[in-house]
């Protein structure tokens, strides 16, 4: 149940998505099939048995999750004449997001978000139409996906130095973006998750306040 309770609270099934965003769910596939709009980020298949004066009643359902954030996404696929644009969108959010975060004090040397920060949107383009974000960060949207990532590599180049040369300030700016911007992830999930290796264990280490 603990998983149910929060995926019902974190996410939106498919239905709440369609009703919400006052789509078909053909429209959904459609959008999905024209690689503008993620996939599901969780699919439970659910074996329900009831017992009863009336005898034993058996079903079988499978319900997808979507993040919340996708609802505006919908919005905007809605709002475009040419769904071709939706990647520019992606990428030009995902540039001024990186771009401000470089501004406030957040840096990485990571190629990907400096030289190669045309590719690296397209590679995360991909993680995103497959649903994966939606799992791994709050809106499952650029803002947070950008984060999530420069904070990632931002805490691994420090750590990467000796205890004694850390930049402990650094370290602690870059973690707590990292938790503004990551999920909690499925209860299931967690012990494997960047949350726990990243946020709580580092936390924890070098004992950094939230």
């Amino acid at each position: 149940m603990d998983l149910i309770n929060y995926l019902n609270t974190n996410y939106l099934t498919k239905q709440e998505l369609l009703d919400l965003a006052k789509i078909t769910e053909r429209e959904l596939l459609d959008y999905q099939q024209q690689n503008v709009m993620p996939k599901c980020s969780y699919k439970l298949a659910l074996n329900y048995t009831s017992d009863s004066f009336f005898g034993e009643f058996k079903e079988q359902s499978k319900i997808e999750y979507y993040a919340k954030g996708y609802l505006s996404w919908i919005g905007i696929i809605k709002s475009v004449n040419d769904l071709k644009n939706m990647f520019n969108i992606f990428s030009q959010r995902y540039s001024e997001a990186i771009t401000n975060l470089k501004n406030s004090g957040y840096n990485s040397n990571d190629e990907k978000v400096n030289s190669k920060l045309e590719l690296h949107i397209k590679e995360e383009w991909g993680h995103f139409l497959n649903g994966i974000y939606g799992l791994c960060t709050k809106s499952g949207l650029p803002e947070d996906i950008a984060a999530k990532e420069l904070a990632i590599l931002q805490i691994n180049e420090v750590l990467a130095f000796n205890e004694s040369e850390m930049d402990l300030e650094k370290l602690a700016k870059a973690v707590n973006l990292l938790d503004a911007s990551s999920s909690m992830f499925a209860p299931h999930e967690r012990l494997k998750s960047s949350r726990h290796r990243l946020i709580d264990e580092v936390r924890r280490m070098y004992k950094l306040k939230s």
